[in-house]
């Protein structure tokens, strides 16, 4: 069967031109994905190894922070590279993010920690963390555009999903090269320093990206329109200086990819997240479950993608929200009900509840290791958000003695504010004491107990939330080329995909987590992404239009 000088067979199928563009495109991407990964599926270590100076709770959602401080920068890299993109192309600038990112993900695995370098060490991480957002930032766009431009008509869908399918295999390459790592070390040594290796692995994994990369040529839209002289002079400016294409910019990220970035975000990290902090399973087991789940949901993107071809990109986007919206509290039950079932039984039986005055519960959050936490209502929240007790609150007059209850009995909280700090310490430490062998006697488990998990019914409940993930991430790259003229696509498909997956995904855990400190609900932090979900679904629904047979070469 004859083929084009791109690859693509006379029949419409792809051809091995068009198989190196996409191989090519993808793996780079996977690389770039599994560095990026590496730090949130390690975030509990490196908060361990960076912020040693802050409390518990303060510690995991700072190193928490530091992971979504990537994301922040992402749609400024999304800006200035994909300047660079439609000026002088697709394939040179994602040649330059990918080693930027390959760079930083490296250094970030010989960088010392506290201990050695003391408050420089996170400065540092979150240094590195910011270059590797930029890099990412300008990464994706080049890649989804450079494949879509390859793509015929009515296969765009089908060609950008292999793009879509990078992000979950390089979470997956992540978790397999972590486990491989811990189970190969022990996990007291790979917490120690075999944590390093993952991110020094990556050095080989991205030299061998940018070799095959090197040999790709040119997109044949970017070259078609650069001969014609068509190429804009000014892509920020018209991207983001002209109304019409603002609006759509604008559109873009609230009607398509805000929840999107949630509903994946919330699948893939909040619910590892959730399974290690809030239910207590032991980090192997929780990493496993992910794999497991990502292995049976990973296929759907292409499914999707290619669904998207014959149906439309925007159906299947909006109902994933809708669906994931719908169904996100009752799956995270789940989980707890069939995970760490004495948690939901203790829960039931023996509730706790902190009642207080109000005016005197402090958010629960210490991002400067400076604040102590003395009055009574903040002692009790303390000690029960570092064990992980659910709690519901309720409120006491004015200037009232915090107390905890636990089922029928009542624990007195104390006031710490006047106290010098070792009777602090000692009055906190009887207190913590009595809560501790309250909430045992009352059922709640420290850890989760393997013998009493339901395992399949893990996996399917995290596979389930793995297939919404894919219903509204495989049709996305192909909806966002289609919505942009070529002359300004690199940026404006850019910076709306990475202000929706940068500022609504990437936050996901840390504000999850931060509601959950605040309120004592584990359940709570869901209302995030399903607010967020809820509102993409309405803005796409009446504001966007289908795209799937518009044509791209202009």
């Amino acid at each position: 069967m004859a083929t084009t000088a791109d690859g693509l067979r006379a029949d419409g199928n792809i051809g091995t031109g068009h198989r190196r563009v996409i191989f090519a495109s993808s793996l780079g991407t996977v690389f770039e994905w599994y560095d990026f990964y590496l730090y949130g599926s390690l975030a509990a270590i490196i908060g361990k190894q960076f912020f040693t100076g802050l409390n518990e709770t303060s510690q995991f959602i700072f190193a928490l922070l530091a992971f979504a401080a990537g994301f922040a920068v992402r749609p400024f890299g999304a800006i200035v590279f994909g300047r660079v993109g439609d000026l002088i192309g697709r394939k040179y600038t994602f040649l330059i993010t990918i080693v930027i990112m390959g760079t930083s993900t490296f250094l970030v695995g010989v960088l010392p920690g506290y201990s050695t370098m003391g408050v420089l060490a996170p400065v540092l991480l979150i240094l590195l963390r910011l270059l590797q957002g930029l890099a990412l930032g300008g990464e994706y766009g080049g890649a989804a555009t450079y494949v879509a431009e390859h793509a015929p008509q009515g296969k765009r869908g089908l060609y950008t999903s292999f793009i879509q399918i990078t992000a979950t295999f390089g979470l997956f390459l992540s978790l397999l090269v972590i486990l491989g790592t811990r189970l190969g070390l022990g996990t007291e040594a790979f917490e120690a320093w075999g944590w390093r290796i993952p991110f020094l692995i990556s050095a080989v994994l991205v030299g061998v990206s940018v070799y095959i990369r090197m040999q790709l040529q040119e997109s044949p839209v970017f070259k078609q329109m650069k001969a014609e002289g068509k190429q804009s002079k000014a892509p920020l400016t018209e991207a983001f200086g002209q109304w019409k294409n603002l609006k759509l910019v604008i559109l873009a990220l609230l009607g398509a990819t805000a929840g999107q970035a949630v509903v994946w975000y919330t699948g893939q990290f909040y619910s590892l997240y959730f399974l290690t902090q809030s239910l207590k399973i032991d980090g192997t087991t929780a990493n496993l479950l992910i794999a497991g789940a990502l292995l049976i949901g990973t296929p759907f993107f292409v499914f999707f993608g290619w669904l998207s071809d014959k149906i439309g990109r925007k159906t299947i986007v909006l109902a994933g929200c809708l669906i994931a919206a719908l169904t996100m509290f009752p799956i995270f039950k789940g989980l707890t009900h069939f995970g760490n079932p004495a948690v939901e039984a203790a829960a039931a039986s023996s509730p706790v509840v902190v009642t207080a005055d109000p005016n005197a519960c402090s958010f629960q959050f210490d991002p400067v290791g400076k604040k102590t936490f003395t009055s009574s209502c903040d002692v009790a929240k303390s000690v029960l958000a570092k064990k992980g007790i659910p709690y519901t609150n309720a409120d006491a007059p004015a200037g009232a003695l915090a107390t905890v209850k636990i089922g029928d009995e009542i624990i007195d909280s104390f006031e710490g504010g006047q106290l010098d700090k070792a009777t602090f310490t000692a009055q906190n430490k009887a207190f913590t004491a009595k809560v501790a062998a309250q909430v045992k006697a009352a059922g709640y488990p420290e850890k989760a107990d393997p013998s009493q998990a339901n395992y399949p019914m893990l996996v399917l409940l995290l596979a389930i939330l793995v297939l919404y993930v894919t219903m509204v991430y495989g049709p996305i790259a192909a909806w966002l080329v289609e919505m942009f003229p070529t002359r300004i696509r690199y940026t404006s498909m850019s910076l709306p995909y990475h202000i929706g997956n940068g500022w609504f995904g990437g936050f996901v855990p840390t504000i999850g987590f931060m509601l959950v400190a605040w309120k004592g609900d584990i359940y709570y932090g869901l209302w995030y992404p399903v607010i967020v979900a809820v509102m993409t679904f309405l803005v796409g629904l009446f504001f966007l239009k289908e795209t799937k047979d518009v044509p791209i070469q202009d």
